[in-house]
């Protein structure tokens, strides 16, 4: 809990200003954010030049997770059809799974994958480098591909839960498998990026409400309210409304500006481009590990997906002031993405 309290005092500054891969709200910000950012730059000019009539920088941030359809999203377009279409894996792209344990992402370790957010992103960066070859581009993005990727997972790999994955042992601890054969639902669980860690959903409305000012947005029109709620959809959505909460925004936008004006400190990257998405994944692995704080699995439950598998579930026990400063930390990591994707845009096109 000491590593969490940390955040609040780092970050006090923009918390005095006033006393949401991140779900919708959550991208649009870090879309927002690069938007005001490369304004009047050649990088505006050319991200303009592959949008198509009324879309902006912050609204196309969202069209990946669009391709893949599923609630609160409309049917997909034929041009994501198209895209989903020669990508089967597309899906596998907004993430990769090392243990939150680790400090470095590694090509070939535990956890990564050929097609997993990190080498879609280095895929996605060559291609707008004019960087076409097999080698470089093997799913064979077109530029503005390319571009609708960069924008959707610059925000995703800034949330830790993208990048840092929980694994746990037949005791219940979080553990460190050696290799992926280690992970035999006997002796060691995937908690799939935080989706098997259970929150009780009660208990953490009724936390959160003495803790982080306003009002909870409601649920949507027919959507269903239900008992527990997954720890990767606390970190995608929760604490994305809650830091705009806490700064008393209501809308990306407003959040993006407020965020700017506070002069934020954002460490950049160094070196070629290509490389920054492991940059940018190691700095997620580091907040991935505050994220683990202070919460604890506890009782495992078997489960039965649509097709008959069978997967296990751990109810999650988070400490009494959780939403505080993981709410701080989801704040960080919006600014971050937004200042990152505007860095990356600009070196492509200085």
């Amino acid at each position: 809990m000491k590593k969490l309290a940390c955040v609040l005092a780092l970050t006090s500054a923009f918390a005095s200003v006033d006393a949401l891969a991140w779900g919708h709200e959550g991208h649009r910000v870090v879309g927002s954010i690069a938007e005001k950012l490369i304004k009047g730059s050649n990088a505006e000019k050319q991200v303009q030049a592959l949008l198509l009539p009324g879309e902006t920088l912050e609204s196309i941030t969202n069209w990946a997770d669009g391709a893949k359809g599923g609630v609160g999203y409309p049917a997909p377009t034929p041009e994501q059809a198209e895209y989903t279409a020669v990508n089967p894996k597309h899906g596998e792209y907004h993430y990769t799974d090392i243990p939150f344990q680790n400090t470095h992402y590694h090509d070939g370790a535990v956890g990564t994958a050929e097609h997993d957010i990190v080498q879609t992103l280095k895929q996605a960066i060559a291609v707008l480098q004019g960087k076409t070859d097999p080698a470089l581009n093997p799913h064979k993005f077109t530029r503005r591909q390319a571009l609708l990727l960069i924008a959707h997972m610059t925000g995703d790999i800034h949330q830790p839960l993208h990048v840092g994955a929980a694994f746990v042992g037949k005791d219940g601890t979080f553990v460190v498998p050696k290799n992926h054969h280690d992970i035999d639902s006997v002796n060691i669980y995937d908690s799939r990026g935080g989706n098997s860690l259970m929150l009780d959903d009660d208990k953490l409305t009724a936390m959160s409400a003495s803790l982080i000012p306003g009002e909870p947005k409601p649920l949507p029109e027919g959507a269903k309210k239900w008992p527990t709620r997954p720890f990767h959809s606390y970190w995608d959505s929760t604490v994305v409304d809650y830091a705009m909460r806490r700064i008393s925004t209501g809308s990306p936008e407003q959040f993006a500006q407020k965020a700017i004006d506070s002069s934020p400190y954002v460490m950049m990257n160094t070196g070629e481009a290509a490389t920054w998405p492991y940059q940018w994944a190691n700095d997620a692995l580091e907040v991935s590990k505050l994220a683990y704080t202070d919460v604890t699995p506890g009782k495992i439950t078997a489960q039965t997906n649509r097709k008959g598998e069978t997967y296990y579930t751990f109810n999650l026990e988070m400490g009494q002031n959780y939403p505080v400063p993981s709410s701080a930390i989801a704040r960080d990591q919006l600014i971050k993405g937004g200042y990152r994707l505007a860095a990356v845009l600009k070196a492509i096109w200085p």
